[in-house]
Parts: structure tokens; C-alpha cells; sequence
């Protein structure tokens, strides 16, 4: 029987993703959403999480699609529930936020799952499969995109814990976490703040893996025309080539992989498997790695941006 689940924040991300992959996944039931100022025709709508919840004990899961700066708060009150919890990426704003929810799902013996969207894209998993017994000599993300094309008057991803530019760019380490045989850390990064806002609209990071070799990546939210989300590896046994998000892989030139887009049908049929396991999956690496390019960050003023 399908498992009924609750969206909480029905913005873009929401309407466009995940409503279409809940209602083509046979172990889920979409019965309901929270949002002050949005709703969908056919289904019960809540203002509060914790109307619904009182409301519904019928519902067990809730995909949580809010900013992260607010959804710490939204998934304890869903835990403290009893009810499982899928969080959108990033998890939250902070790591140690989203360490004290593993604790809390633990000891309530819920499901909770940190979603990476860009892993479930077609061409990710053959590379990981392609990359593990290679020797690896160097990487490059370029990853850059139009902000006002993706974000459009989206404020809270310029307000601290938004993560600005790390927001798309957290997706390209989430697939380079996921590919490459050996973990990687932050050496150095260099990133750039508009003079109005207080989370960068570009950034470049230095990475080295454990293995020895450099990792390099490029974000900007500044591209207009063709988007770009690539990711190449130079090995020893030829380059590999994510492009399109990681939809499209090629090796030496040659395509391996083009597929239609189908990220989010992996994260619910994941879900499912969880569930039905009665396991959680938190990987923080992405998130790690985005906190400690703020740490070591070199910080430089451009010019003023505006929507």
C-alpha cells in the first residue's frame, strides 16, 4: 500500500520536481501540503507543519522543500512526530544542524534522508563504476548558470545560510563525492560577494583529493546564453566527461550516456527502499565541503547585483 506523504514549502523545486515524481511513484501517496501562500487543486493544504501533523496522523513521510536556513526546525517538529523525513538538498543550512537530526531520527526510529538530486542523474552512477579502479591524475567542475534565469527573486538564497553560487554548485560536488574513489578537502577558495548581498555569485575552489591529485571548480551564477554544468576527470586509462548535470557521460570522445532527466524518480524510489528497510542515509560530504570553502575563503567585493 502507498505510503501517504506531505510536502512541506511548495515553491518551484516542489511544483516542478517533486509533485510529478511522487504521483508517478506507486509507493507514495501525495495527501497533502503546507504553505502559507501556495496550494494544489485536489489536495488538503495546511498553513502550518504542526496543523498537519495534529491533523493527519494518517501521513508518515514529509519531503521538507523549504529554504534551508528554516528546515532544522521544521524536521524536528515532523521527527518529534514520529513521521519520516526527506530533506531537500542542501540538508540545511549548517552540518552540525543536520548531525543533531540523524541523532533525533535515531533515537525516534524514523527515516531520514539527505537527498543529492544530481546523483540520481543518468550518467553519474556508470562513472563511479568507470572510475573505481582507475588512477586518477586530476578533476575540473565547471559549473555556471544564470541566477536570474534559475532563481528569480528568490531573496533567502543571497541571505546567510542561502550558500548563493554553492547552491547549484553544491549539485557538482555532490556528483564528484559520489564519483571519485577517494575523498577530497578544501585547500583553498576564492569567493565573490556582490557589494549588496551576503552570499557569493561566483566562486573557485581548490581541492586535493587523498590519493594526491588536484580537484579544481568554477561556479558563476553570471552565465548568460548556453548553461554549463560539466565535470571532467584525466586519468591514466583516458578522460571521462559529465556534462548537462550529469546527464550525458563520455569517455575519450565517445558517448556512453544521453538520457532524459529522471533525478527526482531516484530519490523517491530510494526513499522507498529506506523505508521499507527502515534505514536513513545522511552524507554530509557535500555540505562539508561547501562550509569549509567559507572558511578558507578569500573574499572579494564586485559589483552590486540586482534581480
Amino acid at each position: 500500500m502507498a505510503r501517504k506523504i506531505a510536502i512541506v514549502g511548495l515553491g518551484k523545486i516542489a511544483r516542478d520536481q517533486h509533485v510529478p515524481s511522487i504521483e508517478k511513484n506507486p509507493d507514495f501517496e501525495l495527501a497533502a501540503t503546507v504553505s502559507r501562500n501556495a496550494r494544489l487543486d485536489g489536495i488538503d493544504s495546511y498553513e502550518t507543519l504542526g496543523e498537519m501533523l495534529a491533523a493527519r496522523p494518517d501521513i508518515d513521510c514529509v519531503a521538507l522543500c523549504t529554504p534551508p536556513q528554516v528546515r532544522r526546525q521544521y524536521a524536528v517538529e515532523a521527527i518529534e512526530a514520529d513521521r519520516h523525513v526527506l530533506l531537500e538538498k542542501p540538508p540545511g543550512a549548517t552540518v552540525a544542524e543536520v548531525q543533531s537530526l540523524v541523532a533525533l531520527a535515531g533515537r525516534h526510529a524514523v527515516t531520514l534522508f539527505a537527498t543529492w538530486h544530481s546523483r540520481y542523474a543518468q550518467g553519474v552512477e556508470p562513472a563511479r563504476k568507470w572510475l573505481a579502479d582507475k588512477t586518477i591524475e586530476a578533476a575540473e567542475i565547471v559549473w555556471r548558470e544564470d541566477v536570474r534565469r534559475w532563481h528569480p527573486g528568490q531573496d533567502w538564497i543571497w541571505s546567510p545560510g542561502g550558500m548563493g553560487v554553492f547552491d547549484p554548485g553544491i549539485n557538482a560536488l555532490s556528483i564528484l563525492t559520489h564519483i571519485l574513489p577517494a575523498p577530497v578537502h578544501v585547500t583553498a577558495a576564492s569567493l565573490d560577494i556582490p557589494s549588496n548581498r551576503q552570499t557569493p555569485i561566483a566562486a573557485r575552489i581548490d581541492f586535493l583529493a587523498a590519493t594526491g591529485h588536484p580537484v579544481t571548480a568554477d561556479f558563476d551564477w553570471r552565465q548568460q546564453g548556453p548553461q554549463t554544468w560539466d565535470i571532467t576527470v584525466r586519468t591514466t586509462s583516458g578522460t571521462l566527461h559529465l556534462s548537462a548535470g550529469g546527464a550525458t557521460l563520455t569517455i575519450d570522445g565517445n558517448e556512453h550516456l544521453a538520457a532524459p532527466d529522471t533525478e527526482y524518480d531516484g530519490i523517491y524510489t530510494h526513499f522507498a527502499h529506506l523505508l521499507a528497510a527502515g534505514e536513513s542515509a545522511v552524507d554530509l560530504s557535500p555540505l562539508q565541503l561547501v562550509a569549509d570553502a567559507f572558511m578558507l575563503g578569500n573574499i572579494r567585493q564586485v559589483e552590486e547585483f540586482h534581480d
